[in-house]
């Protein structure tokens, strides 16, 4: 009885060292990542999982809330986030449009990473292992149609994956690579400047 309680009581204790694996990187990731640029590649499947659509990119954020996402042709988009506005961008038109922040987080959940603390708005949990990735599951602390859930992947501090699914059943998942963190980022990129022409619609 007493070999049995033994491996019962490390097994516990194993079970805890693995649940705090994923926040303590998490954690450490908002503290220490000021900064970055990443590389991703996003796979946003149907609820039924029989469509896909595939994109890839770039993402840069500098604390707080100032990101930018480059989408690579064939959708051709940028987002920026200002600290006060996220502007859509469609170069290929020489269109842009402008919404609050705090009124695009949930359609836009990868630019809560750009925040002060994910856990301002939500549920924060360790979520498991799987491989060399430490899972945080996220669940929104007030009802928020445009997230079901949210589970966020980390290697140390880097950011590895997100897997996003919204209010209609959609799954996003980002893969990212070639990590920099901490990197130095043009201030002129955060920032939204129309280009000659453009028609601009300002949310405000």
């Amino acid at each position: 009885m007493k070999f049995k309680t033994l491996i019962a009581g490390v097994w516990l204790l194993a079970a805890a060292a693995a649940q705090a694996a994923g926040l303590e990187q998490l954690l450490r990731f908002q503290k220490e990542i000021q900064s970055a640029r990443v590389q991703f590649v996003q796979t946003v499947s149907s609820p039924d999982g029989k469509k896909q659509k595939h994109n890839k990119g770039q993402f840069e954020f500098q604390r707080p809330n100032r990101f930018r996402f480059d989408y690579a042709a064939p959708q051709n988009q940028v987002l920026i986030g200002d600290g006060k506005k996220v502007w859509m961008v469609d170069p290929d038109l020489n269109q842009a449009s402008s919404r609050p922040l705090d009124a695009v987080l949930s359609s836009t959940p990868v630019a809560l990473l750009a925040g002060a603390s994910l856990g301002d708005a939500f549920q924060l949990k360790d979520d498991g292992e799987q491989g060399d990735i430490a899972w945080v599951a996220a669940t929104p602390k007030q009802a928020d149609q445009g997230i079901q859930s949210l589970r966020i992947g980390l290697k140390g501090r880097e950011l590895a994956a997100l897997e996003i699914v919204d209010g209609l059943g959609q799954r996003s998942r980002l893969l990212f690579s070639g990590f920099e963190a901490n990197a130095k980022l043009d201030a002129e990129r955060l920032r939204f400047t129309p280009a000659p022409g453009m028609d601009v619609i300002d949310g405000k």
